[in-house]
């Protein structure tokens, strides 16, 4: 009898540990279920939002006015007044550093030209075109063409035509259409060559009942002793400068686009003085500035942070500065990898044995043959590498000084920039793994 109320108690406290754990399995089957029905979004959608209109802080926003060029516009205004008139206004070249306002005040003005042409019942158009990537005469002609065609089957009509017949085709299109057409090319000195501006400078002279004058804007202020001197004596015949902003003015820039582009009482008092600083030192760039400060509120809202402080602001500028230095490397042609590899090699190397991390020309040329080698890239000549060496210095990812030896000449002494970390740029790029083992001859180990 008492073994079997024994038995019957164990059978008992089986069932119940069953149940228990049937229990616990069934709690983490649902709470499972959950977790995955839960969106990974949810927690970030409830975040508290700093923005109003997140766009306003985009460097591509064009806004209605710009403060501080109010000159620059009347004086293009005033440049471009005879196509009113249905007249081809003189042709302008806009210079200036970046992010000083020209592009976009060349697009507001061309909106309002177009506008007012409308008004008084003229047919006048104005086309951008960023010669960064509409950088040929066939392209240049053929956008210009797809601003007078309708239908996507006559943009395709201009495929694999030569070049004089699309000028052809370009020519009775803008005639055609009465009017006088207003051609901005931007960042005009990435043009591959001469013939896009000879053409559109001579266009007038096919013309009958269109007339069509060019705006060209450049960073360079030299770009035009380039040029042939036929195009010189007809492109700059109106010249535009604008200075860089000062940081007074990058603040009232900032000011006006926060306002709308941020919601009320987020931004701390020291936040836009410090971004209008920072980018008053990098050439007055209001792009720099903008970006700091778009930055500096995102990384402020997603740390759920009420306001924007001087603590977003350097964040900022440490994130904005890694992906800018990222993005230069990433894009730089192999053979300029090659070179940068060589340098951060050997500075490895030096700082390991406790040496000397700078390093002369001909030391990294010689490291560079090694690498270029072991890749199976054909070296190339030491002048050339003297070339990629003095653009990356220019572009701040190493310092490189011209050192005197008294009767033995001067040399150039080159590091890294210190303020950059190159190791984990250099081990995201593909060619990296193919020399990452190799040794550089009198290297003593593998870095």
């Amino acid at each position: 009898m008492q073994n079997n109320q024994t038995l019957g108690a164990y059978q008992l406290d089986v069932e119940n540990k069953k149940n228990t754990l049937l229990l616990v399995a069934s709690n983490n089957n649902t709470a499972s279920k959950e977790a995955r029905t839960r969106n990974v979004f949810d927690h970030l959608a409830q975040a508290e939002k700093l923005f109003a209109n997140r766009e306003i802080l985009q460097t591509t926003y064009i806004p209605d006015v710009l403060p501080h060029r109010e000159k620059e516009m009347n004086d293009l205004a005033a440049m471009l007044v005879p196509a009113l008139r249905m007249q081809a206004p003189s042709n302008v070249i806009i210079y200036g550093l970046p992010g000083t306002g020209k592009t976009a005040l060349a697009k507001i003005v061309g909106k309002e030209l177009e506008s007012k042409g409308l008004e008084n019942g003229h047919h006048i158009f104005v086309i951008y075109l960023n010669c960064h990537h509409i950088d040929t005469q066939h392209r240049v002609l053929q956008n210009i063409a797809k601003h007078f065609t309708k239908e996507q089957s006559d943009h395709n009509c201009f495929v694999g035509l030569p070049t004089d017949e699309v000028y052809s085709k370009t020519l009775a299109l803008v005639d055609g259409q009465k009017c006088v057409a207003v051609v901005i090319l931007d960042e005009v000195d990435k043009l591959k060559d001469d013939a896009a501006l000879y053409t559109l400078t001579r266009i007038n002279d096919n013309l009958k009942q269109s007339k069509v004058s060019v705006i060209c804007i450049s960073n360079n202020l030299r770009f035009t002793e380039f040029l042939d001197s036929r195009i010189q004596s007809s492109l700059g015949e109106e010249n535009l400068i604008f200075s860089p902003y000062d940081a007074q003015q990058l603040q009232d820039i900032l000011r006006e686009r926060a306002k709308l582009a941020l919601k009320p009482y987020v931004l701390d008092d020291g936040a836009i003085p410090l971004c209008a600083a920072l980018a008053a030192q990098d050439n007055g760039d209001a792009r720099r500035a903008l970006d700091l400060l778009r930055v500096a509120a995102e990384l402020a809202e997603r740390n759920n942070d009420i306001k924007v402080t001087i603590r977003h602001v350097r964040q900022a500028q440490n994130k904005i500065e890694r992906d800018r230095i990222a993005e230069v490397i990433c894009g730089l042609p192999d053979q300029q990898k090659l070179v940068l590899y060589a340098i951060w090699r050997l500075h490895i190397h030096n700082k390991r044995n406790n040496t000397p991390t700078v390093a002369s020309t001909g030391e990294i040329y010689n490291a560079y043959t090694d690498l270029s080698k072991a890749v199976r890239y054909n070296p190339l000549t030491q002048r050339r590498v003297a070339d990629f060496i003095s653009e990356l210095d220019t572009i701040g990812v190493i310092t490189a000084r011209v050192i005197s030896k008294g009767r033995h000449g001067r040399t150039r002494e080159i590091e890294l920039s210190s303020s950059i970390d190159l190791t984990n740029i250099l081990q995201q790029d593909n060619l990296f793994a193919e020399i990452s083992q190799y040794k550089i001859k009198n290297q003593s180990r593998l870095i």
